[in-house]
């Protein structure tokens, strides 16, 4: 029904485009149409998603049915064959005449689910007015009216509808399929929220142990890891820094059997990529293991190669709160241990006071270990120190001394004291690290220590799944500049904000094959599910139905409702797997802050399991919310 359908703007279209394809192809016998090979990209051109194959593949069964119809008059009435015909037949078979070229596009080219959204808005109209589109786009799209005559300008392909003021269904899909209608809101794709506030109201884009890039034990370490972190726009990197041959300190993961790095050249590509992506303050966190010799060379290397970027301004001692972001734009700031004289102190004091125990990790013995005071003078807004309880830290911690936290220790503080740990989070840094246990570098539900407040939750950035997809998601909300500021009600006393939010997975389109996946050949039968992460009372998952045997455009048209109570905390997620008897194998996925959706008829673009954009593998969605306030 849908395939036959050409109402005149579409049809006169078509006839243009196929006329102009025939006057630019040089070929001989243009009445009999155009070369195989053009009308495939012709196709592709409005549909690039389809493959050459698949659409060869529908000429070809076009031109057999033709071939057998015309077979019947080739038997003059003598009952031989007349070659000749035959001949003309095959030189034919790589030609496309204009009713096959026209079929094959309505084959590939028109969507029924737009197709009947569109008869929706136009009253059975094959197109939409100005007064359709302008009703739909203020209902549905929560666009203003008068942008219908410049998308009906930029998106419809004929000139009659273009001079008539219609949009046809080839121009609407033009637009539901264009950056204008990407799910995710274009102003949070730059930096968007108030940058101005002090450092610690804002959640920090972290990587744990930044230059291995696989596994903690084994796996190879990689200058690699820091470059690909901060293009992703991470703001605080981790350096493990112990004694080197040739007295040059090295990065390394102590006790493991990864390949060390010079940290000179950590350094010099820090400085190179500091800024890329982000050009707000990136923190280094320096895990010191050296010897006074080999940290005097790590001092020179440091003020050497970070130079002027380096921030070694001493905190302000009457300051409640750390510089904001905006302040402390284009600043490396140094994480690690500081000396602190005692009152009065001399100079003497302050190196007895360099004089640290450390833990040995093999657990053989404890050492001493000696502060070098040049390298504690570059550490100024995030000196570490070690926390205690909560109480120690409201009465004597300044603002810029900042708590690691092991992930262990985290959760059962989140757990057992989960106010306590929001109050310490409205005024100090903490950071948060992976147990050492995750040796295969799995990464922690950086949600769960969002929800406490926590700003520095340091992720496994070479590790692929939920977790990094969370984390990743979460830091596009703000130009991906590595920096979100926490909610309200982490930073201050607020009224209580729920939503309601109500999603439709209406189609996908050209979803490929899971990746390795060879068992059922070409064949897909996807399913999507529809996931809520947030607080624990927020967490929640949908499903849709399979649709058996079509990746190209399967139609679900499944609604699903969910009561959302923490909306800032809040991220949905939609994973498309496709069904199997064995075990169910990934698809794609995006995953979104609720804030950054944008409401109405919209397309998530899929992405592969380690964040790379699938070519043209979409989900149709539409998406319904409003917002209630609770005083």
């Amino acid at each position: 029904m849908l395939a036959s359908s050409q109402n005149s703007l579409r049809f006169g279209w078509l006839e243009q485009l196929f006329s102009s394809a025939a006057n630019s192809d040089t070929q001989e016998n243009i009445t009999e149409g155009i070369n195989l090979e053009l009308a495939i990209k012709l196709i592709q051109s409005v549909n690039p998603g389809v493959s050459s194959g698949k659409v060869e593949h529908r000429f070809k069964e076009l031109q057999r049915v033709r071939e057998r119809m015309c077979e019947l008059t080739v038997d003059n009435g003598s009952g031989h064959e007349d070659h000749s015909e035959n001949k003309k037949l095959t030189a034919r078979n790589e030609r496309v005449t204009k009713q096959e070229f026209i079929e094959v596009f309505h084959d590939f080219c028109t969507r029924p689910e737009i197709y009947f959204l569109l008869v929706q808005f136009s009253s059975n109209k094959e197109f939409l007015d100005t007064k359709d589109l302008m009703r739909f786009i203020e209902a549905e799209q929560g666009m203003a009216q008068e942008t219908s005559l410049k998308l009906i300008q930029a998106h419809e392909p004929s000139q009659e509808g273009r001079q008539q003021g219609y949009l046809s269904l080839d121009g609407f899909t033009s637009y539901l399929t264009s950056a204008e209608c990407h799910l995710f809101d274009p102003e949070h794709g730059i930096v968007c929220q108030d940058m101005t506030q002090p450092l610690s109201h804002y959640y920090i884009n972290s990587s744990h142990n930044t230059y291995l890039i696989e596994d903690q034990f084994r796996g190879p370490s990689d200058i690699s890891g820091y470059i690909r972190a901060l293009k992703m726009g991470c703001r605080c990197v981790e350096l493990d820094v112990w004694d080197g041959a040739d007295e040059e300190p090295l990065v390394c993961t102590g006790h493991s059997l990864s390949p060390p790095l010079l940290l000179r050249c950590v350094l010099e590509a820090i400085g190179r990529f500091a800024f890329v992506a982000s050009e707000y303050p990136l923190i280094l966190c320096i895990e010191n293991h050296c010897s006074p010799g080999q940290q005097k060379v790590m001092w020179q290397h440091l003020v050497k190669i970070l130079g002027e970027s380096l921030y070694t301004v001493p905190p302000d001692e009457g300051a409640s709160y750390l510089p904001s972001p905006h302040a402390l734009r284009r600043q490396i700031l140094l994480k690690g241990k500081k000396l602190v004289p005692t009152p009065g102190g001399s100079e003497k004091d302050m190196v007895q006071k360099s004089v640290i125990t450390q833990s040995n990790p093999s657990n053989v013995s404890p050492k001493r270990f000696q502060l070098l005071k040049e390298l504690s003078d570059l550490v100024t807004l995030c000196q570490s120190v070690r926390f205690i309880d909560f109480s120690t830290s409201s009465k004597s911690q300044k603002p810029w001394e900042l708590c690691s936290f092991h992930e262990s220790l985290a959760v059962r503080l989140i757990s057992e004291s989960p106010g306590d740990f929001v109050n310490h989070n409205k005024h100090f840094l903490s950071r948060v690290y992976p147990s050492p246990m995750r040796i295969d570098s799995s990464n922690m539900n950086p949600q769960d220590l969002w929800k406490c407040g926590c700003q520095i939750v340091s992720m496994n950035f070479q590790t692929a799944g939920l977790m990094m997809d969370l984390n990743t998601a979460w830091f596009r909300q703000n130009g991906n500049c590595g920096y979100v500021l926490r909610p309200a009600i982490m930073r201050q006393e607020v009224s209580y904000f729920s939503a309601d939010t109500r999603d439709t997975v209406i189609s996908g389109q050209n979803l490929p094959k899971p990746k390795g996946s060879g068992a059922k050949g070409d064949v897909v039968d996807p399913y999507v599910y529809v996931e809520i992460h947030g607080i624990p009372a927020d967490c929640t998952e949908r499903r849709t139905r399979t649709v058996n045997q079509n990746g190209d455009n399967p139609i679900f048209d499944e609604s699903f409702e969910f009561q959302i109570n923490l909306p800032e905390l809040a991220m949905v997620r939609f994973v498309v797997l496709d069904d199997d008897f064995i075990a169910d194998e990934f698809i794609g996925q995006y995953t979104i802050p609720l804030e950054c959706l944008q409401p109405g008829y919209r397309h998530v673009p899929l992405q592969s399991l380690t964040g790379e954009d699938l070519p043209h593998a979409k989900l149709f969605v539409h998406v319904n919310s409003w917002y209630i306030l609770n005083i």
